[in-house]
C-alpha cells in the first residue's frame, strides 16, 4: 500500500510540474518591433534625388509580427509644403522582405533639403521608423 501511495504522489507531482511548464507558453510574450537594416537611399546611397526623376530606396526588413504595410514620407526640412507620401501593402504577411522601390520625384518639387522617413508597421501594430536627410536637386 505504501508503494501505491508513493506512486500516486510521484505521478501527482510530475503532473503538476508539467502543468506549470505548459502554462508558460508564448501567448503572453510580446512580438518584437520590425527591424529595418541596410537602408540605401539614392544611387550608391548618395541620399540625393533629382526633380522629375526617381529616388532609389532599398532596405532589408524583418518583422516577427508579419508586415502589414510600409510607408515612405518625404517632406521639406524648412517649412515648405512639398511632401510625398506613399504606402505599400504588397509585402503584407511577409516576415522577411527586401524592400526595393523607385519613388517618383514630381517635376514641380522645389529643390532643397528634405527629410526621408521609412516606416514599417507589423500586423500586431508595432512600428519602426528610420529618418534620413536627403537632398532633392535640379538635374
Amino acid at each position: 500500500m505504501k508503494t501505491k501511495l508513493k506512486t500516486i504522489i510521484a505521478i501527482g507531482l510530475l503532473a503538476s510540474s508539467q502543468a506549470f511548464f505548459w502554462s508558460c507558453d508564448d501567448d503572453d510574450a510580446s512580438v518584437s518591433k520590425p527591424v529595418i537594416s541596410d537602408l540605401e537611399i539614392g544611387l550608391d546611397d548618395s541620399h540625393k534625388a533629382y526633380v522629375g526623376s526617381d529616388l532609389h530606396v532599398e532596405a532589408e526588413i524583418i518583422a516577427e509580427g508579419l508586415i502589414d504595410k510600409i510607408t515612405i514620407e518625404i517632406h521639406q526640412e524648412e517649412g515648405g509644403d512639398d511632401e510625398i507620401e506613399l504606402e505599400y501593402d504588397e509585402y503584407e504577411g511577409l516576415r522577411n522582405a527586401t524592400f526595393h522601390k523607385h519613388v517618383d520625384i514630381p517635376s514641380e518639387t522645389v529643390p532643397g533639403e528634405y527629410h526621408f522617413h521609412l516606416t514599417v508597421t507589423d500586423q500586431e501594430g508595432n512600428q519602426t521608423s528610420v529618418e534620413e536627410d536627403i537632398t532633392i536637386a535640379l538635374k
